[in-house]
């Protein structure tokens, strides 16, 4: 078995886009550097998550939007739980969608954002972080584009104005000799087109392989984690594969600290149909082909079997 591909995204897309499309294929994920979002942008940003779950639970809560579905701001601790899931997922976190004008076509679909009066500079910080996801996943879609014989322009218009969603997230720490080996974030699939993960690099994060067999995904500092979502892995009938994994608490002394990361879940146009490609179409399977489906109505059916709708 070929390794989890791990390319620059400096180079030339054509350069990278098989390599990438065959990790995409195999795992469902791949590690992208010089991806291009600034480090102290970065750095700025894990900051001021860190101050804003610091902040007291009272206080937090007050950013809990009831009838929301967890699409904007604050979910507390033991919300949400993976599809089937006995046992809620020990975390919790905050999202940032996309801000639309008054009056837009789409902005049914999307609530406006809240952001946290007690923590200074985060509305300025994480908007500047969601507009670098989406130029790294721009880029990276028209790498996925490439590998599967489209225009390389193929995806831009389905994700224009999607409903994607930055995700602060936290872990707290675990106590007791249970915690090492402990599930964080049990087994699951993503639902939305591709996910960009910083803050991989603390150990835990594993992926499901087609053996059966849990891999751990280890990427260089500062890198990125890319993984295909259900949504893209129903537009090319399973050709790109949405990976189950989840997050385990490591060994050692990194299994009693918190752990953060941030994921961006690129999506498409809620209003964009969901119909497999004719490239990635078996003639003599047609009846396996699911079928066309708008991004808005998947994304409901998926939210409420994770328990946020």
């Amino acid at each position: 078995m070929s390794e989890i591909a791990s390319v620059s995204l400096a180079r030339p897309l054509d350069e990278i886009a098989d390599e990438l499309g065959r990790s995409f294929a195999e795992y469902g994920f791949g590690v992208v550097r010089d991806h291009g979002i600034p480090q102290d942008l970065i750095e700025r940003a894990e900051a001021l998550s860190k101050q804003f779950f610091a902040l007291p639970d009272a206080t937090k809560r007050q950013y809990k939007i009831e009838g929301g579905g967890g699409a904007r701001g604050y979910t507390p601790f033991g919300t949400e739980k993976a599809k089937d899931a006995e046992v809620h997922d020990l975390k919790e976190f905050w999202h940032v969608g996309r801000e639309l004008p008054e009056g837009h076509a789409l902005s049914q679909f999307m609530a406006p954002n809240v952001w946290p009066d007690e923590v200074e500079g985060f509305r300025e910080t994480f908007s500047d972080l969601y507009a670098a996801f989406e130029a790294a996943g721009a880029r990276i879609l028209e790498a996925i584009a490439l590998h599967l014989d489209l225009p390389r322009d193929f995806f831009a218009a389905t994700v224009e104005d999607g409903n994607s969603v930055m995700r602060l997230l936290r872990y707290p720490p675990l106590e007791g000799k249970e915690a090492e080996g402990a599930i964080r974030a049990a087994a699951h699939g993503d639902i939305n087109t591709i996910t960009l993960l910083l803050g991989a690099e603390e150990a835990g994060l594993e992926l499901l392989t087609t053996e059966g067999e849990w891999l751990a995904v280890a990427p260089p500092e500062g890198a990125l984690v890319v993984n295909i979502g259900d949504m893209l892995d129903r537009l090319t009938n399973g050709r790109l594969r949405s990976t189950t994994h989840r997050v385990v608490n490591p060994s050692g002394e990194a299994a009693y600290r918190a752990r953060y990361s941030m994921p961006f879940f690129l999506h498409f146009r809620p209003d964009y149909v969901i119909e497999t490609l004719p490239s990635c179409v078996d003639e003599n399977a047609r009846e396996s082909v699911p079928e066309p489906i708008s991004s808005h109505d998947f994304l409901m059916q998926r939210l409420r079997e994770i328990n946020l709708a």
